[in-house]
């Protein structure tokens, strides 16, 4: 890892940042970071203990003259979205992230950077360390499996957290103050199918979506990117319909929470259509590549052929599936009606799997308004049950109401206008924050959330902003300062 990263300014968190993306910490294999962070807080000779979910805790004293001030939660999770490029090498289980300074910018060569939450980890483990920081009591909550989940704060006991205030530190646009959040509900749909032989006289290809720019699957899903397993889709039924297409195999997307990036599918056409096949295809790529020219100008749709599979779908499942898939409905379902700009309602076809006599779609469905996001659930749910597919739906959370009311909201909002000189943004975000599942088992405990610019999380692109991190060091650092009486 290059050195200027440790060089950066406030040398205190680029430092923790830098040895934190040194631990692998992809979610549910947190074994290595969990021991990190737990060997930083016994280190430092501080109170440090791990919960039954394996959420970690650390408790530090009140600085000299702050003890009569409210006790403070401040709140990161510890895993990360692992994504690479299709042509970077790189074992997320068993390396650091490789990062680099461009400009204002810090990023990874090829992969997700880990700023998302890594960033607020950071910040937390230097005011741990610090002997200079003024704060009142401090519990460090590290939460595990926020990325794939959020299994550590659904599992977090009432009682455990004593403080009363709970600064989350996993926003991405530093003006920006966070007092709501969407819930979410998995939407799986599985079935298998029969493989018939490969026709003879028949041709193979190989169809790949790729260069799209993915991101965020909530904070990211307003913005009109490509999806790839849409794109593929529509590809496969325009060609099945017009020349009898069979599908071999698809593979498209990686984590539900990113919006799928490349897609890859093998595939058949009878020899009699070869020529035909390719050239209308050519157009309806042209097609689709003037439909994205503004949101994704590195779209890259590939037809070559390779080798003949051995087998495909069963006719009558592939046009269910591929129908279906069509059917179902990807992006913004509803914006809010309360707050402006807010995407309420909304989901993300996330991965589509056709293999060896198997299919299954996953997708994260995401609202801040429970009704709705089972509406739109249960309409997903309507479609692929429609082909034949057995429909699950796992790991709702709820999401987070705001508080117009919340005195943190307060301090933060004078604390913000004090420093920058002018006032921030008060807002909902449609990305699933903790504060919302925290708040279950925490009624009572004000709960706010903030953090630097970070852009592109989830996909290769990320990046976090250099200058923005040291407004968010120096506005962190003045909320502790007038964080009010018990």
């Amino acid at each position: 890892m290059s050195q200027e990263i440790r060089n950066l300014e406030p040398k205190a968190l680029w430092n923790k940042f830098a040895d934190l993306n040194a631990v692998p910490r992809p979610s549910k294999k947190e074994d290595r970071v969990i021991a990190f962070i737990k060997n930083f807080g016994n280190s430092l000779g501080l109170e440090t203990f791990e919960d039954e979910i394996r959420n970690v805790i650390i408790r530090k004293p009140a600085t000299a003259g702050m003890e009569n001030r409210k006790a403070v939660v401040l709140q990161g999770h510890l895993d990360m979205v692992h994504q690479k490029n299709a042509d970077t090498i790189f074992d997320f289980n068993q390396q650091g992230i490789d990062m680099y300074v461009d400009g204002d910018w810090v990023r990874a060569r090829g992969t997700t950077l880990g700023a998302d939450n890594g960033l607020g980890v950071a910040m937390i483990m230097a005011i741990l360390e610090s002997k200079e920081i003024a704060h009142p009591a401090i519990e460090a909550l590290f939460t595990i499996d926020e990325e794939t989940g959020m299994t550590g704060a659904l599992n977090l006991k009432g009682g455990i957290l004593k403080g009363e205030i709970l600064l989350n530190m996993d926003t991405e646009e530093d003006d920006e103050i966070d007092i709501g959040c969407a819930g979410g509900i998995d939407v799986t749909a599985t079935r298998e199918y029969y493989e018939e032989e490969t026709p003879e006289g028949s041709v193979g290809y190989t169809i790949t979506v790729k260069g799209l720019n993915g991101g965020h699957s909530g904070m990211d899903i307003h913005k009109g990117l490509g999806n790839a397993n849409k794109i593929m889709n529509r590809l496969l039924f325009d060609a099945f319909e017009n020349y009898g297409l069979q599908v071999s195999e698809i593979n498209g997307g990686s984590l539900r929470n990113a919006i799928p990036r490349e897609s890859v599918a093998k595939v058949i056409v009878a020899g009699m259509y070869d020529e035909a096949y390719v050239f209308d295809m050519q157009e309806i790529i042209n097609d689709i590549k003037t439909e994205f020219k503004t949101t994704e100008p590195n779209l890259t749709i590939e037809i070559v052929k390779s080798d003949l599979p051995n087998k495909v779908m069963d006719l009558g499942v592939q046009e269910g599936i591929i129908r279906s898939i069509y059917a179902a409905h990807n992006g913004v379902y509803r914006m809010s009606a309360d707050m402006e700009d807010l995407v309420e309602t909304s989901n993300n076809i996330a991965r589509v799997i056709i293999k060896d006599g198997e299919i299954s779609i996953g997708c994260l469905t995401r609202s801040s308004v429970e009704t709705s996001k089972f509406d739109l659930a249960n309409a997903l749910r309507s479609a692929f049950e429609l082909c034949g597919c057995e429909v699950n739906l796992s790991g709702s959370y709820p999401g987070w109401t705001p508080n117009v009311k919340s005195e943190i909201l307060d301090i933060l909002v004078h604390v913000y206008e004090k420093q920058n000189k002018e006032k921030p943004k008060v807002v909902a975000c449609h990305a699933g924050l903790e504060c919302g599942i925290l708040g279950t088992n925490y009624p009572d405990m004000d709960m706010i959330s903030f953090g630097p610019t970070i852009q592109g999380a989830h996909s290769p692109d990320e990046r976090a902003s250099i200058k923005s991190s040291q407004k968010f060091w120096n506005f962190v650092l003045e909320i502790l300062k007038n964080i009010p009486v018990k």
